[in-house]
């Protein structure tokens, strides 16, 4: 079973966009431009990516 975890070896802040980055199986500079883009356009993605830290567990 595949699970969401932030990236220990992938990150450059907490490491939620590499976690989402290899849980989809993409490249995570796309994770975070796309993240970008969002927290640009609505706002609220520094809020998201708090919340996402404190949710995620980060990796064994």
């Amino acid at each position: 079973m595949k699970r969401l975890y932030r990236s220990k070896t992938n990150k450059i802040i907490a490491g939620v966009c590499g976690g989402i980055a290899e849980y989809s199986n993409i490249d995570p500079t796309i994770v975070r431009l796309l993240w970008l883009l969002f927290s640009l356009i609505w706002g609220t993605g520094l809020v998201a990516y708090i919340i996402a830290w404190i949710i995620i567990p980060e990796e064994p």
